[in-house]
């Protein structure tokens, strides 16, 4: 489906987007695994893509500007260009917001958002045609307590998704998806008992997975989705429909 590709993909060493990095892979792209900190993670990632076609490690922190560039301008010199750029990269920390630092808000702000507007206008210069895809949240359409930072960092997400949707038509489709609970490390701590009744809230009776996430991801990057931007798209198991 992604034969040739070029893709980026930011907080690729677990998760979701690790997920969207081997799913990518096996479907022909050229992957570039972003990570900051994760190094024996991320080179896991590089040999599973490497195993179905080719990828580039871009280790760096995407919520600085420079270092975003840099990590652009890596992944071009190897590859040549842009086709789909999928942020991913992001922060949760549970806290009410009457415990809810500065600090802690500016670093949500920080990773969730600005990331993401640093990788689109670094990515841009080389993308003439493609699809950008953001990694929003559940919580960004229905709010939450214990993470007003998130929420609101991730509702950002998407008026910056529907904005640029409209700005870079007809030639990059820009969409987002919105997971629901996702068996990442944002529920590690998560009891069994406490998996056990998330999951029983859930109508289709289960966590997800960051690969029910990834396969989303796919389809968006796909040409199967050439007439669809400025969408968002529930991934949730149902727990949120609207």
């Amino acid at each position: 489906m992604l034969n040739g590709k070029r893709a980026i993909i930011t907080g690729a060493s677990r998760g979701i987007g690790k997920a969207t990095a081997i799913l990518f892979a096996k479907n022909g792209a050229k992957v570039g695994i972003n990570y900051f900190k994760s190094d024996d993670e991320a080179k896991n990632v590089l040999k599973e893509v490497k195993i179905f076609s080719e990828g580039i490690l871009l280790k760096g922190d995407v919520s600085n500007f420079k270092e975003a560039n840099k990590i652009v301008e890596k992944f071009v010199k190897k590859f040549g260009g842009i086709d789909i750029l999928v942020n991913n990269a992001g922060i949760y920390k549970r806290r009410k917001f009457e415990e809810l630092s500065e600090e802690e808000w500016d670093e949500t702000i920080k990773i969730n958002l600005k990331a993401s507007f640093n990788m689109c206008k670094c990515c841009l210069r080389y993308m003439k045609k493609g699809k950008i895809i953001f990694i929003s949240s559940q919580l960004a359409l229905r709010g939450s307590s214990h993470g007003a930072h998130y929420s609101a960092s991730k509702s950002a997400i998407l008026g910056l998704m529907k904005s640029l949707a409209i700005e870079l038509a007809p030639n990059i489709n820009v969409n987002a998806i919105a997971p629901g609970v996702i068996n990442t490390d944002i529920i590690a701590n998560y009891s069994e008992e406490e998996r056990r009744r998330r999951a029983n809230e859930i109508p289709l009776k289960r966590i997800g997975e960051p690969e029910d996430v990834a396969k989303v991801c796919l389809f968006l990057a796909s040409e199967l989705a050439d007439y669809i931007t400025g969408e968002t798209i529930n991934v949730n198991g149902g727990i949120y429909i609207g």
